[in-house]
């Protein structure tokens, strides 16, 4: 194995940080005045910067080395998710997107305050908080581990830890002196990193298959499949036209962590676009790392592979990376894939700081002043960036947990802790269909709605009661419990 970071791969690595620290600073240069500005730009974001920053924060570390390892085991039918993406943003675009923009929201979740009270909006913002702690905890740790792979060669704690903190100061150098208008500008420059890494990679690797008929070996293995006509399928026709549709309209309508930079356009017209061509992006930019694992496949047809590292399971990428990597290439994997999770990362602690502060602290501190008494903005701010280091510790410190989590638990909590947002999405679902489609549901409706879908996923995985059910339909299923909560509730109720 060759685990030797050398001084071309350094060049590139420390290169790339330059570009960065330059880039924070010009992109943060601009005073910024109150918390409107911090977290939506003033509305003043460009179509297709934010479109590109979408397509930056959905390509994940997680993307990076998961579509490969798909397509090198299976076929090409992840492609579909993204195709059920498509159809997911313009459900957002035309329904969701127009009330957010006539109610001027600061976040997805004043829109359940207008519709069911200021408590409704209370608990939806906690429920965001909660789950991206520990979902995007551990995803800052799965992005962690496979920096530290390739930049020390191993995946001891205090080199994890380093690879933690190398991510989480890298995100708060756009996040916490510049906002949103600071991440969405630094976002091209991780899309271009590591879309620029991926096709590298990919001509590497034909040209390394010379004189290898590709095409026929791929055809023969049945590796060039687009479509899942299936009912049991991960992603066949039926799951993303259900389940994986309505995770798709959660994570991009109702999840303050992507949505946040698309309320940061000029108008809602803007705005619609810039998510529809975000995912119009997205499906090339997929087909290069899926085209990656293809060629793997051929590449390692006939060998009989090890896809472990010092006790962890590692994708084909990454077993790749670790072990034939040119020098050069390597130090832009390694930068590739830490974009990638930057891109991930720096966009979700403006998330979270903005529900913290507009959803929670505002409204509270509001309520404790006196008559005559007032707050500067500057002290709301001041609150925010505060917000912003606290989610940064808060982030680490959960992904550092989940180093010993991971190997100490009998149970894979690491997979759990991943899917801890899907579990939070399908309660949202049910909460918001109610708000928009019908005329029942209240204050007093609303947590148990968040709750019902919460348990009923969580009661649908194979560790909980043994039932086996297709991920996409415990996203049904729970969607389908916390609406008809809601339907019980009677209109007229939610007074807080």
């Amino acid at each position: 194995m060759n685990n030797t970071f050398s001084s071309l791969d350094w060049f590139v690595f420390i290169a790339y940080f330059l570009i960065l620290g330059l880039s924070s600073y010009f992109f943060s240069r601009t005073k910024i005045k109150s918390t409107r500005e911090y977290f939506l730009g003033s509305n003043t974001m460009g179509m297709l910067a934010v479109a590109i920053s979408v397509l930056a924060t959905s390509q994940s570390a997680a993307t990076f080395l998961g579509a490969p390892e798909f397509s090198y085991k299976h076929d090409f039918t992840f492609i579909g998710f993204y195709f059920s993406s498509l159809l997911a943003v313009i459900f957002v675009a035309y329904v969701l997107i127009p009330k957010f923009y006539a109610m001027k929201a600061v976040t997805v979740y004043e829109l359940l305050e207008q519709r069911y009270g200021r408590s409704a909006k209370k608990q939806a913002g906690v429920m965001f908080l909660i789950g991206r702690i520990f979902a995007s905890g551990a995803r800052l740790y799965i992005g962690s581990l496979a920096i530290s792979m390739i930049l020390f060669g191993d995946i001891i704690f205090v080199h994890v830890a380093t690879s933690i903190i190398i991510l989480i100061l890298g995100a708060l150098a756009y996040t916490y002196f510049g906002g949103i208008k600071s991440v969405i500008l630094s976002d091209a420059i991780q899309a271009f990193t590591y879309v620029g890494a991926g096709i590298a990679v990919l001509v590497f690797l034909y040209y390394s298959l010379e004189n290898v008929a590709i095409l026929e070996i791929l055809v023969q293995n049945n590796k060039l499949n687009f479509i899942d006509t299936s009912l049991d399928g991960k992603f066949s026709l039926i799951g993303l036209l259900t389940g994986w549709l309505l995770l798709n309209i959660a994570a991009f309508g109702l999840d303050q962590d992507m949505t946040q930079r698309v309320l940061s356009c000029k108008n809602q017209k803007e705005a619609a676009k810039s998510l529809i061509v975000s995912i119009v992006l997205a499906i090339p930019v997929v087909l290069i790392f899926m085209s990656i694992g293809a060629l793997l496949f051929v590449f390692y047809q006939d060998a009989q592979l090890s896809q472990n590292f010092e006790g962890e399971s590692i994708t084909i990428f990454m077993y790749y990376i670790l072990n034939e990597m040119p020098q050069g290439l390597r130090g832009l994997v390694t930068v590739g894939a830490i974009a990638a999770a930057l891109s991930s990362t720096n966009s979700v602690l403006g998330a979270m700081a903005s529900v913290a502060i507009e959803d929670l602290y505002r409204p509270w501190k509001l309520s404790k002043l006196k008559k005559a008494e007032k707050i500067d903005e500057a002290y709301f701010l001041s609150a925010s960036k505060k917000a912003v280091l606290f989610f940064a510790l808060t982030l680490s410190a959960m992904a550092m947990l989940s180093y010993f989590w991971q190997r100490y638990a009998e149970l894979s909590l690491i997979g759990f802790a991943l899917g801890v947002m899907a579990f939070a999405y399908t309660g949202l679902l049910g909460v918001y269909f109610s708000a928009i489609f019908t005329s029942r549901g209240n204050m007093l409706t609303v947590p148990f709605a968040l709750v019902g879908g919460f348990l009923t996923v969580l009661a649908l995985q194979p560790y909980t009661f043994g039932i086996s059910l297709g991920f996409s339909w415990q996203i049904v299923m729970g969607t389908l419990v916390s609406f008809l909560i809601m339907q019980t509730g009677i209109q007229g109720e939610q007074s807080d």
